[in-house]
C-alpha cells in the first residue's frame, strides 16, 4: 500500500491480540512488538518493543473482561506512545467500556463513560474508532474525530439468504429500535419493538411486543450480550404469534455464564451470531454460537484513515 512520510503501524496489547493480527494481515503490515507484564503486586507494565518516532500508530484493545486491566493496560501504552514521539495514536477500541454508564439514571451516581473518554484523551489518544457504542451520545465526550462504526453490514449479510425470507427483524427495545430499523431495511423484512421496563441492571420486563410477528421466525438483534437478560424476552414473542426458531444477532459477545445456560435451556433458540469485538474463548464457544470477524471492517477503515480518505459513507449511526 501507498504509505506517507509517517509509517502505519498496527500495535495491540494484550486484550485481544489475534483480532489486532487479523487486522493487520489484511493491511499487510507487520504487528508491532510490544510486552505487557502484570507485576507481583498487581500493577501493570507495559513496554513498546521497537522504536515508533513519527509513525501513525494504530493501538487494537477491546475494553472487555477485565475491563479495569485491560482500560488501565490501554490507557498506559497511550502514554508510552506519545513519550516515545509517535506522531499520532489512533485507539481501536471495538467495544468501549462503561458505555452503558452514559448518564446520571439517579441522583450521585458517576457518569463513566465521559470519565473513559476524558482519560483516553489525556493519556494521548488522537482519534477514537468504536463498533456499535451502546449509546451514540458518547461520541459528544470527546474532544478528539471520533468514528462509530457498526457491525450492521456484516451481521445482516449472514441473514441475508433464503431461509430467513419468512422472518422478522425484532428490536429488544425503544432505544435499538433504530438500528433494528435499518436491519429490516437491509434484508427487507418487517420490523417488530419490543417494550420494556427495567427493574435492576440485570433484569427487565417485557410489557408488550408492537408489530405484526404471527407466523413469523423473529431474528432479534442487539449490541451487547452479558447476561443474556435479552434471551428472556423470547416468551414475549411466541406469546404474540411468532412461529419457527428464533435467532439472535448481536454485536458484542461478552456471553457471561447466565447468558450460556440460557442458550442451553431454550430450544427456540436456534442461533447467537455475534462478532470478535470481544474475544470468545473456548469454554464460551457454545454450539449455537456463530463469530464472524469484523477485522476487514477494521483494517478497511484504518486504511481510509492513513490514507486522508472519506469514512462518511461507512459510518453507520444508530
Amino acid at each position: 500500500m501507498v504509505e506517507s512520510y509517517h509509517p502505519l503501524r498496527i500495535f495491540t496489547g494484550s486484550a485481544h491480540p489475534k483480532l489486532a493480527q487479523r487486522i493487520a494481515d489484511i493491511l499487510e503490515v507487520q504487528l508491532g512488538a510490544t510486552t505487557t507484564t502484570l507485576l507481583p503486586d498487581s500493577e501493570t507494565h507495559v513496554m513498546i518493543d521497537e522504536v515508533v518516532r513519527d509513525q501513525d500508530i494504530f493501538i487494537v484493545q477491546p475494553c472487555s473482561a477485565p475491563v479495569n486491566e485491560n482500560l488501565m493496560e490501554l490507557l498506559l501504552y497511550l502514554d508510552a506512545f506519545r513519550r516515545a514521539s509517535a506522531h499520532s495514536v489512533s485507539v481501536v477500541i471495538p467495544y468501549f467500556p462503561y458505555a452503558r454508564q452514559e448518564r446520571m439514571a439517579r441522583g450521585r451516581e458517576a457518569i463513566s463513560a465521559r470519565v473513559v473518554a476524558n482519560m483516553l484523551e489525556m493519556s494521548g489518544a488522537t482519534r477514537v474508532i468504536f463498533v456499535d457504542i451502546h449509546s451514540r451520545a458518547i461520541q459528544g465526550f470527546f474532544n478528539i474525530p471520533v468514528d462509530p462504526l457498526s457491525a450492521l453490514p456484516l451481521l445482516a449479510a449472514y441473514f441475508h439468504t433464503p431461509e430467513y425470507a419468512n422472518a422478522v427483524v425484532v428490536s429488544p427495545d425503544v432505544g435499538r429500535a433504530g438500528l433494528a430499523g435499518r436491519y429490516a431495511e437491509q434484508l427487507n423484512l418487517p420490523l417488530v419493538v419490543m417494550h420494556k421496563r427495567r427493574t435492576s441492571f440485570s433484569n427487565a420486563e417485557t410489557t408488550h411486543v408492537v408489530g405484526d410477528i404471527e407466523g413469523r421466525n423473529p431474528i432479534v438483534i442487539d449490541d451487547i450480550m452479558a447476561g443474556g437478560s435479552v434471551l428472556k424476552q423470547v416468551d414475549a414473542l411466541y406469546e404474540a404469534g411468532a412461529t419457527g426458531k428464533c435467532c439472535f444477532a448481536v454485536t458484542h459477545g461478552v456471553l457471561l455464564p447466565s447468558a450460556l445456560e440460557r442458550l442451553d435451556a431454550d430450544d427456540r433458540i436456534a442461533k447467537l451470531v455475534v462478532t470478535d469485538t470481544v474475544p470468545v474463548p473456548p469454554e464460551k464457544r457454545h454450539p449455537k454460537l456463530e463469530v464472524l470477524s469484523i477485522a476487514p471492517l477494521l483494517a478497511d477503515i484504518i486504511h481510509h484513515i492513513y490514507r486522508g480518505e472519506s469514512i462518511s459513507e461507512k459510518l453507520i449511526l444508530q
